[in-house]
């Protein structure tokens, strides 16, 4: 649905001496959401992500329609599958093994009390493991914005006008 209302045009195509003229998306469009709504904490609600869920099965959920997958990935400045969304817990392993081998549960540094990365030395300093560090960051992509389902029209009309 995203670049479905967006404007087709001629493009040419060369194929070596050939040319052959095909009528193609614009996708060069940037369309984002207007600051504005994100800033009224009262247009969304925060959500977090179940292992497995696709903004598709989200938009599902929240909105009735997994076409309105973009409306989630837009409204949370993420725009790739891969890394701005949680991998799944086989996933997570997976990219553990591959960056860390054998040094996953290496000490990757340590942190205080408040999360702060600090010396070794520091009174109460904890240690994070190159695996825990790469949960970590998996766990904080788990929480995003949901624009409420009352405003979609709103938004849809918005990026309609935006085309």
């Amino acid at each position: 649905m995203y670049f479905k209302e967006f404007p087709d045009f001629l493009y040419d195509f060369r194929y070596g001496t050939k040319l052959k003229t095909s009528i193609v998306k614009d996708i060069t469009r940037n369309v984002r959401f207007r600051k504005e709504i994100l800033s009224n904490i009262t247009l969304y609600d925060e959500y977090d992500i179940i292992d497995g869920e696709t903004p598709e099965i989200i938009a599902e959920k929240i909105y009735g329609n997994a076409e309105y997958h973009w409306i989630i990935m837009l409204c949370n400045d993420k725009y790739d599958y891969l890394t701005d969304f949680p991998l799944e817990e086989y996933a997570l392993v997976k990219h553990i093994e591959t960056k860390y081998g054998t040094t996953a549960n290496n000490i990757k540094h340590y942190v205080d009390e408040r999360g702060f990365i600090v010396n070794s030395n520091y009174p109460g300093a904890v240690p994070i493991t190159n695996a825990s560090y790469e949960r970590d960051l998996n766990e904080k992509k788990r929480r995003i914005k949901i624009v409420s389902p009352q405003i979609i029209n709103a938004i849809i009309k918005n990026f309609e006008e935006l085309l």
